[in-house]
Order: structure tokens, then C-alpha cells, then sequence
């Protein structure tokens, strides 16, 4: 479910810029990719509880390291990119 999040997010993000940089309104998409950034580390933090309740430590010890790298630069990018139609409308 968390790499349907990440791709929805990812292609708001994306859309998000394209919009921006053709002068239009972008919010929507602004609000769709954060939205889905924050459902992604919550699908992501399901599934390590998931792991958990089971006592799949190998699964705990094999993914969660990397992945909770991978979800802050994730999570650093998109707010990065969702800021760019903010700046731009400010300067």
C-alpha cells in the first residue's frame, strides 16, 4: 500500500512543479502530495507494527534500517519540491 502512496505523491509533486512553473494554481496538488507523503510514513509505520505483533524481527532488521533512511530523504524531497509553488507565488 506505501508504494501506491509514494507514487501518488510523488506524481502530485511532480505535477505540482509543472503547474507552478506554467503560472497556473497548483494548492491542490501542493495538498494531494503532502497528503500522500503522510499516508505513506503511516502505511510504512503499519506495516514494522505489523512485524512486530507477528515477531518478524528478521523482517524489522532486514527492512527498517534503510527504509526509514529512504522515507526522511522521501519525505525532505517532497517537502522541497511542494515548496517550490509557494516561493514562487511569494517572490
Amino acid at each position: 500500500m506505501w508504494m501506491f502512496f509514494s507514487a501518488t505523491a510523488v506524481a502530485a509533486a511532480l505535477l505540482n512543479v509543472i503547474w507552478t512553473v506554467k503560472g497556473k494554481e497548483a494548492k491542490w496538488f501542493r495538498y494531494v502530495s503532502l497528503s500522500f507523503t503522510a499516508f505513506t510514513l503511516c502505511a510504512f509505520y503499519s506495516a514494522d507494527a505489523r512485524w512486530v505483533l507477528n515477531e518478524d524481527w528478521s523482517a524489522l532488521a532486514d527492512v527498517t534500517p534503510t527504509m526509514s533512511k529512504i522515507l526522511w530523504a522521501c519525505t525532505l524531497v517532497s517537502v522541497a519540491l511542494n515548496s517550490v509553488s509557494l516561493f514562487r507565488k511569494i517572490c
